[in-house]
């Protein structure tokens, strides 16, 4: 059976007691938040990609063996305008919004103002970021908005640039143990120069616990990197980070800021800005967290596109990390919501599988090796890193699987050597049939599925003072189109990766796209 990814959802804001079956771990003790796209239509207009639908927040909050669901939209600027026009007003990466045929020539002269110098929206549809005590729900623009993650209700709307010049910035941050966020923003064109910029937004200091303090008004850029080319930025959509060093990967997938300028006077949509570039090499920055500077070693890569890191580490004078890699930038291609109802099954001959990678960069100096030596020196892996004559080196991933994304670790292993990922097994679609837990040491899989089931992605929450890597649980949102059949949150052993318990939801489940766990008192 095919899904309909282009009906809106409904929202459930109270709180509801889902059917257990089986047995949820008593220490399970948390929420487990959920954001993706809910709304695809207002009024006679719709959205022509999926990414594009306004954001629908999802809460499971498990406490004595009991799960609590609850659900809201996100009620930002973009969802208040769309539904008090009854049509889609504001311009979403996908989808080119146009004033009403009614409206005066005022209003569309200052519509196409607005879309030269883009505002982008605060439909916070991708993820969830921790600054500080705060929860926001975000997308990849410079709205961020604030969220109780509790009710789902929707607060304050905040914007990267009043605190530092992020005209976009990754809804991938990384956390270290002290509460200290990390997160990677583009600055476009400022000062006549566009750069990438790592920032940390410290944890709350101790003058400021109990206030209703901004996080973000303490933001420390670590590092910028400029930009290869002026005007036409790298996409990224993640990083790494080891105990030392930031990993960044400029790919040859780039967004030419003239074409969108002019996008909307044109009638093509923002996201026909993006263009990949099969015949340019990849750049792999590697930042010195302590110094916040790239180390001397230049290295590089085919090209590729990637947008979800797994893991970084250190090993004896290298940097070890996996992504989750495309040969190309189909995968944007088939989100658009005409090619999902051609195609309801997601199978496209098009579709480029992604390839779990993992480089090897050598960080210790390259002196004493030759033109032509392989650098990397650690027996585990297949992975090189080349010298050439101008003393760059050219990196050679190890492929450690075929068709595997929306990684997830035990993160308390973040930026340290792990053996285990978490994610979804993708064959002939984008859309996942199978979860997978994969060991990086054997290379071996682990699958679940189950007839006419759709998993999202998996999140791993670690047992307290657990005695190993896997020991937990991973945590599922299951989309069930079997007849007369609910929804369910899955829960499944992180060692043996059995099912230990489902929670049937009533008020139904979407297709989502990431989520993020509070453990309960944090």
């Amino acid at each position: 059976m095919s899904m309909d990814f282009s009906k809106n959802a409904t929202e459930s804001p109270e709180p509801c007691k889902a059917e257990v079956k089986g047995s949820i771990p008593s220490w399970l003790q948390g929420t487990l938040l959920r954001n993706g796209p809910g709304i695809f239509s207002v009024g006679e207009t719709s959205y022509d990609h999926w990414f594009d639908g306004m954001s629908l927040m999802n809460s499971f909050t498990f406490k004595d063996g009991e799960m609590i669901h609850r659900s809201r939209f996100l009620r930002g600027d973009t969802y208040k305008a769309n539904t008090a026009a009854n049509r889609i007003v504001v311009s979403e990466m996908g989808t080119m919004a146009y004033p009403d045929p009614s409206k005066n020539f005022i209003v569309k002269a200052i519509t196409f103002l607005n879309h030269t110098v883009p505002d982008f929206t605060d439909n916070g549809a991708s993820n969830f970021i921790k600054y500080g005590n705060d929860y926001f729900a975000t997308s990849e623009t410079n709205y961020i908005r604030k969220i109780d993650p509790v009710t789902l209700e929707t607060q304050d709307k905040v914007d990267y640039l009043k605190y530092l010049p992020a005209n976009l910035a990754s809804s991938h941050p990384h956390y270290d143990k002290d509460g200290n966020a990390y997160n990677m923003g583009t600055s476009i064109a400022e000062k006549g120069k566009t750069k990438y910029m790592l920032f940390k937004v410290p944890a709350v200091s101790d003058k400021d616990k109990g206030k209703d303090a901004i996080a973000l008004k303490n933001v420390e850029v670590v590092c910028t990197v400029p930009c290869r080319s002026l005007l036409t930025p790298s996409y990224y959509h993640s990083f790494g980070m080891t105990e030392n060093y930031f990993i960044f990967i400029e790919q040859p997938f780039k967004l030419d800021i003239l074409k969108m300028a002019t996008a909307y006077m044109r009638g093509v949509n923002w996201a026909s800005c993006l263009k990949f570039c099969p015949d340019e090499n990849t750049l792999i920055h590697v930042i010195d967290r302590r110094t916040g500077k790239e180390v001397e070693t230049k290295y590089y890569t085919g090209a590729m596109v990637v947008y979800h890191h797994v893991n970084a580490f250190e090993d004896d004078g290298h940097v070890v990390f996996d992504v989750i890699a495309y040969n190309d930038n189909s995968l944007y291609e088939m989100f658009y919501l005409s090619k999902l109802k051609e195609n309801p099954g997601f199978k496209d001959s098009s579709y480029s599988k992604p390839n779990y990678r993992r480089f090897v960069l050598p960080v210790r100096s390259d002196k004493g090796f030759a033109v032509g030596d392989d650098l990397v020196k650690l027996k585990y892996t297949t992975a090189s890193a080349v010298k050439e004559k101008d003393g760059k080196l050219m990196c050679q991933a190890e492929v450690l699987w075929e068709g595997f994304e929306l990684p997830r670790i035990n993160y308390d292993f973040n930026g340290k050597r792990s053996r285990f990922v978490y994610g979804n097994c993708v064959e002939e679609s984008a859309l996942a049939k199978k979860l997978g837990k994969f060991d990086t040491e054997t290379k071996e899989m682990v699958y679940w599925s189950e007839d006419n089931c759709w998993p999202s992605e998996p999140v791993f929450v670690p047992r307290p003072n657990g005695e190993s890597e896997d020991d937990g649980v991973v945590i599922v949102s299951v989309l069930n189109s079997n007849p007369g059949q609910s929804c369910f949150i899955l829960l499944l052993d992180g060692k043996t990766f059995k099912e230990v318990a489902r929670a049937y939801v009533k008020g139904g489940l979407y297709k989502d796209m990431h989520g993020f766990f509070i453990p309960q008192g944090n």
